[in-house]
């Protein structure tokens, strides 16, 4: 397997991705989204998380579609970001129609950024404002660590970041990831290896040597237990295999698995940690289940990949309460 041109989320032709970042709130929002509706499902394995519109992506609920996904600092108050997108897509004319009315469908998933240093007294939400300016900003190209819903993003020792990984399997089916990595678990050994190394591909987060976990007990300890319920990973897996919701619910169920790889300890009852899954639908299954096993694991790998890269591209700002792995 290889990754994509850009080894980012947007190999899968036809999504595009936005971030919005405030600095000054040490805060942001990030928009996944395409130009025609696509299949999506969501799993969630975190014991704290916070969403909008996702018991929709059931596979027996009735709407099969969404126009986009959110993912977005702030915590409860970043679900606006949600509503941002909506009202912006919906004025472009986009979204389900009942009679004369457009409705966007826009799941969205947050993470806690609220106490990271940055000035979080504003007098009107900033969130819905942020997720219209990420909608804007999609595209194929976009960056990575402390932007987005990584702006303000953090771990166990190091500042956390959007992250973003591809590959293209033999089959020729393109999978990607996009994550928001502000875990309460740690992305590195104790010896300052990230845990994913062992997947990574052309040095993309340092080449910095494998994992060799010497003591994982003692690494429990250093996680920002100090802090609970202020810590996820959420994430979007995306694949132009063409998926039935019910598959799409399958390749993020094991995609938690890329989690689990990368962060330690990972799921953990004060994290919210989410995965959503988006198929383009432009390339038919050749093999069946089978081949609905290599992307499940294509998705896991991926994510692993995406969140060391989050944590490797963050960058400093003034008064953070984290240094940067760089």
């Amino acid at each position: 397997m290889k990754t994509g041109p850009k080894n980012l989320i947007t190999d899968v032709a036809g999504f595009r991705v936005g971030n919005a970042t405030d600095q000054r709130i040490k805060t942001g929002s990030t928009v996944f989204t395409a130009d025609q509706p696509f299949t999506a499902a969501v799993h969630v394995m975190g014991g704290a998380p916070g969403t909008r519109e996702t018991d929709l992506l059931a596979p027996d609920r009735s709407v099969q579609q969404v126009h986009a996904l959110v993912l977005s600092g702030g915590s409860a108050f970043g679900l606006d970001a949600g509503s941002g997108v909506a009202d912006a897509l919906a004025a472009r004319g986009i979204g389900l129609r009942a009679g004369p009315a457009i409705i966007p469908v826009v799941p969205s998933a947050i993470l806690f950024d609220l106490v990271n240093g940055g000035e979080k007294g504003w007098a009107e939400n900033p969130y819905k404002a942020l997720g219209i300016t990420a909608l804007d900003a999609a595209a194929v190209d976009f960056e990575l660590g402390s932007v987005g819903a990584g702006t303000g993003a953090n771990t166990a020792r190091h500042k956390g970041g959007l992250g973003s990984a591809s590959l293209v399997l033999p089959s020729g089916v393109t999978v990607g990831a996009l994550v928001g990595v502000n875990a309460l678990g740690s992305a590195l050994d104790l010896q300052g290896h990230f845990h994913a190394a062992p997947f990574e591909m052309d040095g993309e987060f340092g080449g910095l040597g494998i994992s060799a976990l010497p003591d994982p007990i003692a690494e429990t300890f250093h996680t920002k237990v100090a802090q609970v319920n202020t810590a996820t990973t959420i994430a979007i897996i995306a694949t132009d295999a063409a998926l039935t919701q019910a598959q799409a619910h399958r390749v993020a169920t094991a995609a938690h698995d890329g989690i689990g790889r990368a962060v330690y300890p990972a799921h953990t009852p004060f994290d919210g940690d989410l995965v959503f899954a988006a198929s383009s639908g432009k390339r038919p299954l050749q093999n069946g289940d089978l081949e609905l096993m290599d992307i499940c694991h294509a998705a896991s790998v991926c994510l692993s990949r995406a969140i060391a890269r989050g944590v490797w591209h963050a960058v400093p700002f003034a008064g953070d309460d984290k240094p940067c792995i760089r």
